[in-house]
C-alpha cells in the first residue's frame, strides 16, 4: 500500500492572503478519499489549515488518514506555514484520536447551550441597559484592539490582526448600535457599569443559526463577584427576546475560569479547534 496526494484542481487564492487548494488521497494511483488544506486569511502565510479529510468508508482503520495528514503537513511546509490548524466536531471520536496521535492540542472550543423557555432573572442588586451611542464608541476601539491581540497569540502579525478585527466589526457591525439584530448592554450595579455584553445571531456552524455572544467582560474592579454569570443570564435574556432557542458562544481552553462558568450554566462543545507547530 502507497498513500499519497494527488492534486484535485489548482491553488485558490484570495485577496486576504488566503489560498487553498483540495486533493485526492490515493492508494497506488486509486482515489480512496479526499483532503483540503489551506493558508489562514492575514496570517502572513504562518498559519495553515486543515480543513477537511476524509477516508472512504471501505478503506478506512488502515492507517491511510494519518499518512495523508502528514502529507499535508508537508505541503504546508512548502508553502512557509509554521504550524497548522484543524477543527474536530463534538462526538467525532475517531476525528478526535487521529489529531491527538498526530500531536495537535486544544486551543479553543465552540460551545452551545439549549435555552430555557422562561428568561432568567438577573441577581438581586443587578440590572441591564443598552449602550448608548457614546459608550459604543469608546468600547468598540477597545474591542477591535482585543481581538487583534488575540489574533497576534495565534501566529498573525500585530499589522495583519489589526486589519482583520477592523474588517470583522464592519462585517458584524456594519451599523453600529443600529445593526439589525445587535444588542450591546451594560451590566450595571447600584448604577454603576460592571461588564458589558454582545449578543446578536450567527451561523455558527453551516446551517445552525444561533443566538451568539460575540464579546463579553466583566469590569476588572467587578471581577471574582458572580457578575460574569449574571452577564451571561442576561445574554440568554436577550436571545430568547430576539426568538432564539439555543445560545452559542467561543472560549479559549487556557481561560479556565470562563470554561467553567460555561460548562456550569448548561454549554456544551460543538467543535474542538486544535493546533501543532510544523
Amino acid at each position: 500500500m502507497t498513500t499519497t496526494l494527488r492534486p484535485s484542481g489548482p491553488i485558490q487564492s484570495g485577496a486576504d492572503g488566503a489560498q487553498s487548494r483540495r486533493y485526492d488521497v490515493c492508494d497506488n494511483g486509486r482515489p480512496v478519499g479526499a483532503v483540503e488544506i489551506g493558508i489562514e486569511p492575514g496570517s502572513d502565510g504562518g498559519t495553515g489549515v486543515l480543513r477537511s479529510l476524509r477516508i472512504d468508508e471501505p478503506v478506512r482503520r488502515r492507517g491511510r488518514g494519518t499518512i495523508a495528514a502528514l502529507a499535508a503537513e508537508e505541503v504546508l511546509r512548502g508553502w512557509g506555514c509554521t504550524q497548522v490548524r484543524t477543527d474536530v466536531a463534538a462526538g467525532n471520536v475517531a476525528g478526535g484520536r487521529l489529531t491527538a496521535a498526530l500531536g495537535y492540542t486544544e486551543r479553543s472550543r465552540n460551545m452551545v447551550k439549549q435555552l430555557p423557555s422562561d428568561p432568567p432573572d438577573l441577581p438581586g442588586g443587578l440590572t441591564a441597559r443598552p449602550m448608548t451611542p457614546e459608550e459604543f464608541t469608546a468600547w468598540e476601539d477597545g474591542a477591535i484592539a482585543g481581538y487583534a491581540e488575540s489574533l497576534v497569540t495565534r501566529g498573525t502579525s500585530r499589522e495583519s490582526a489589526l486589519r482583520a478585527a477592523r474588517a470583522s466589526h464592519a462585517r458584524h457591525l456594519p451599523r453600529g448600535l443600529a445593526t439589525e439584530g445587535a444588542q450591546l448592554h451594560h451590566l450595571l450595579h447600584e448604577g454603576e457599569k460592571a461588564g458589558f455584553l454582545w449578543v446578536a445571531r450567527f451561523e455558527m456552524h453551516p446551517g445552525q443559526v444561533v443566538g451568539y455572544v460575540f464579546d463579553v467582560e466583566v469590569d476588572e474592579r467587578f471581577r471574582g463577584r458572580g457578575y460574569g454569570r449574571a452577564l451571561m443570564l442576561q445574554a440568554e435574556r436577550l436571545a430568547l427576546a430576539a426568538g432564539d432557542t439555543r445560545l452559542g458562544l467561543h472560549v479559549v481552553t487556557a481561560n479556565t475560569p470562563a470554561l467553567r462558568l460555561y460548562e456550569s450554566l448548561g454549554y456544551e462543545p460543538t467543535q474542538y479547534n486544535l493546533a501543532k507547530p510544523l
